[in-house]
């Protein structure tokens, strides 16, 4: 193209005995530069087509991509029981759904999607089985034997089957600290040294047993005292979430009046009630009190113990408390719910409302 647009009459052999003029230099750079401007955006005539190697195949694997899709929006790992989604279809396992519920009851907020920020709740959420039934049949790793299984069967493999599974020895009742894989466990107990310990050093080991069965055998004779005493009654509780009237807003719950004894009684609970805010918390417990409403003429005496009810499937273990009511001391003190764990208070948290059963004794 440039030497087209150069004068037709120079000889191509003449050029070095040729002195070009000012103009002639100025006119071949502007048309060298339009046309490396047009090479810019030229395409070239064969396009060039991407390809994959079998290599690039093995590095996504069909259900590495599936994870990859079917990963909770929260946690961003694979779900382990239900599945719950939004109303566009993002998905949430039932850990993170409940912590996000929870944490929007805290705040006193809208629980929203995560992803799209659509308004969720326990009624517009759904549960996508399509989804858990598929994240079930994706393999995972075992992980003592680093072998991989379907999810639906890795929990039976990892505690009945794997012979890397972690084991301890039959000896430990008398404080034998070994543990390790299950094939070696039969040779470790074989050279064993604790069954030809002396009794004095046995004894050490039975004590920290016999104070666990001590404790409990004194919490289940102390409800079957309580079996006997002449005035026993139950009520089904539930609790309604409430705002403080405070700067910070603070959830409590309350539950509406029940008699019982011939007085007016209502149970409150807080959420972390030692900290200023519970929001910034991870850790999460609930705490409970009695309250009576009746003014008392004489003093009244009660045991009292929460347990889950006909109606709700709140996870308690039973823990007995005993206060003594007067004019001048109707409340009892915030003792904590005995729940097993944070996950479980989301769950509560997140319901629209906490049920369970209170039994109340009095002699």
């Amino acid at each position: 193209m440039i030497e087209l647009a150069i004068n037709e009459d120079i000889n191509p052999l003449d050029m070095s005995e040729t002195q070009p003029t000012s103009s002639s230099n100025e006119h071949i750079d502007q048309i060298i530069e339009s046309v490396e401007k047009q090479d810019e955006f030229l395409e070239p005539d064969i396009k060039k087509r991407k390809l994959f190697n079998k290599s690039d195949e093995k590095k996504y694997k069909l259900e590495e991509r599936l994870g990859g899709i079917l990963c909770c929006a929260v946690c961003l790992d694979l779900p382990r029981a239900a599945v719950y989604q939004c109303s566009n279809g993002h998905l949430m396992c039932a850990g993170c759904f409940t912590h996000v519920l929870a944490d929007a009851r805290l705040r006193d907020e809208t629980a929203t999607c995560p992803s799209c920020r659509v308004e969720i709740s326990k009624t517009t959420a759904t549960r996508n089985l399509a989804v858990e039934n598929a994240v079930s049949e994706l393999p995972a790793e075992c992980q003592y034997c680093n072998k991989q299984f379907p999810r639906n069967s890795l929990a039976r493999h990892e505690e009945t089957e794997c012979e890397e599974r972690i084991s301890g020895c039959k000896y430990s009742r008398i404080g034998c600290p070994w543990r390790g894989p299950l094939h070696e466990r039969s040779e470790h107990e074989k050279e064993c040294v604790h069954p030809n310990r002396s009794g004095a050093d046995v004894m050490e080991a039975l004590k920290v047993i016999d104070q666990e069965m001590k404790e409990e055998r004194v919490m289940y004779d102390s409800i079957f005292e309580l079996l006997g005493y002449e005035k026993i009654t139950f009520n089904d509780v539930q609790l309604k979430p409430y705002r403080t009237d405070e700067f910070v807003h603070r959830l409590f719950y309350e539950s509406s009046r029940f008699s019982a004894f011939n007085n007016q009684w209502v149970v409150k609970a807080r959420i972390n009630n030692n900290q200023k805010d519970p929001t910034q918390s991870s850790e999460r417990d609930m705490s409970y009190q009695l309250i009576l409403k009746s003014k008392s003429t004489k003093p009244l005496n009660l045991s009292y113990i929460v347990l889950k009810g006909p109606v709700g499937d709140i996870n308690v273990k039973p823990r007995i408390h005993e206060f003594e009511f007067t004019e001048q001391n109707n409340e009892t003190p915030f003792v904590k719910l005995p729940l097993p764990d944070t996950p479980e208070c989301n769950r509560l948290l997140a319901a629209t409302t906490i049920n369970f059963r209170l039994i109340m004794f009095s002699k």
